[in-house]
């Protein structure tokens, strides 16, 4: 059985682009309104063109200015039924930004403190000799192995068994590293911080997500998902098979809980944005911590912060987090310096990406940022060998060669290997994500991967 996806897209190590971005010819500055809502809709439909994806609803709001709040494509293959206003998705783990907002709002309550040790409310979690504190649940550095990545969840995925099931699964398994060394995406950190948000409150996840942060943002089309109740105006999902589309396979949302199990639309994830980065939701000090990158032990800043990455696409501030689940993609971004919120659901589990989708549509309504290339003039193949590490599931394996006066970068389950772009400082990079190569009396000994999603150190064979 198929594992679920609720993660980010993003995570997977130096991917390339899923789909080609529409070009925009015109800037920003120089379109009209009628034209950017246009070229909006021409971008959606460049991507849902060949049956790519069964359908998308969209969200592109500039300052005041509402420019896209629609539904595309079929909500329903069988009924074909097109996509309807109010389209509810499941978004996986977007839902990480609300977990980790509500941990904030109870640490400002008193209720807990984000340096205390988990063992204070999870008394029978097996920490193994480490102390993992509850903010380290909130920017994947705890170091716990992600259940989604262990071969036995398949076995329980579509199955509904009682939380502890899912916990006794990860639980005795070793840590891929002390905590606060590096930084792995796991969603078991952030079913744990669920369970803390429960204990401290005194209320389930759903009902204090719902009156504490969907009240709050005027959310009333979110909610809790559920594999089994009827919800007006939701979106069936779908997987892309060998001969097409296909229904998504089934999955138990006991297991999803505070790491990805939140149904909403684009309209209700506009309206968080626009709350979240409003101080609407949560206190001034909240908001700097869920904003503010974390740092490793050694110093290292990461650019995760809780439940949100901050970074740059194509040159521009964000800070956005992707999602995906089994049937379902999703992408929330917020560009703090043209105060632009763009949000991308799709109720198919690939090809498209739904993160270069809300790419494409930065481009239509943001001006065009200028990049500085810069040529590496030393000898490449000092770069070039086999490099391992700590990774999600498995251990990391990376293979760096020379082609044509190039550098590129080679992993298992990449399609073919990607070119790296030089940045100066034995710093590479593709698509926003960073290499750094490490020398030790003159050779390159290891490679640091910054993936915003992930952190980790490679050692070179």
């Amino acid at each position: 059985m198929r594992h679920p996806r609720f993660r980010s897209v993003a995570a997977v190590l130096l991917v390339g682009s899923l789909a080609t971005p529409l070009k925009t010819p015109l800037a920003a500055q120089q379109k009209s309104r009628a034209q950017m809502v246009s070229a909006i809709d021409s971008v959606v439909a460049s991507y849902l063109k060949g049956g790519k994806a069964a359908g998308m609803s969209v969200a592109v709001i500039k300052g005041r200015d509402t420019l896209a709040l629609k539904g595309y494509g079929f909500a329903d293959l069988e009924l074909n039924t097109q996509t309807p206003a109010r389209a509810v998705y499941e978004i996986g783990s977007v839902t990480k930004q609300f977990t980790a907002a509500a941990i904030l709002q109870l640490r400002d309550a008193g209720k807990l403190s984000l340096t205390d040790n988990i063992s204070k409310y999870l008394p029978d979690y097996p920490t193994q000799g480490h102390t993992i504190t509850v903010g380290q649940l909130l920017d994947h550095t705890s170091g716990m192995k992600d259940y989604t990545s262990l071969p036995k969840f398949g076995d329980i995925a579509s199955r509904t068994l009682p939380r502890d099931s899912l916990i006794a699964m990860f639980k005795v398994l070793p840590f891929d590293f002390k905590p606060g060394e590096l930084q792995l995406y796991t969603n078991s950190a952030y079913f744990l911080a669920g369970l803390i948000i429960e204990k401290t409150s005194g209320e389930s996840y759903a009902a204090y997500i719902k009156k504490h942060l969907f009240d709050k943002a005027g959310m009333p089309d979110s909610r809790y998902c559920s594999e089994s109740a009827i919800i007006p105006r939701k979106a069936h999902g779908y997987d892309m098979g060998a001969k097409g589309l296909e229904n998504k396979a089934p999955l138990s949302h006991v297991y999803p809980f505070s790491a990805g199990s939140i149904c909403s639309t684009a309209g209700d994830l506009a309206a968080w944005n626009r709350a979240l980065h409003g101080g609407k939701v949560l206190s001034a000090a909240a908001y700097r911590d869920i904003t503010t990158p974390s740092t490793l032990n050694d110093g290292t800043t990461i650019r995760y912060a809780k439940g949100l990455v901050i970074h740059t696409f194509d040159g521009r501030r964000v800070i956005e987090h992707a999602g995906g689940i089994n049937g379902f993609l999703s992408q929330s971004t917020y560009y703090p310096d043209g105060d632009v919120i763009i949000v991308v659901l799709i109720n198919t589990g690939g090809p498209v990406s739904p993160t270069e989708v809300a790419k494409s549509l930065a481009n239509v309504v943001l001006a065009p940022v200028k990049t500085v290339s810069a040529t590496y003039t030393g000898d490449l193949a000092a770069f070039t060998g086999e490099y391992n590490g700590p990774g999600r599931g498995k251990p990391m394996k990376i293979k760096i060669t020379v082609q044509g006066g190039k550098l590129y970068l080679a992993a298992e389950g990449m399609p073919k290997p990607i070119d790296l772009s030089y940045r100066p400082g034995d710093r590479w990079e593709h698509d926003g994500q960073l290499v750094t190569f490490v020398r030790a009396g003159g050779k390159v000994t290891k490679m640091k991967i910054d993936q915003a999603y992930g952190y980790s150190v490679l050692t070179k064979k």
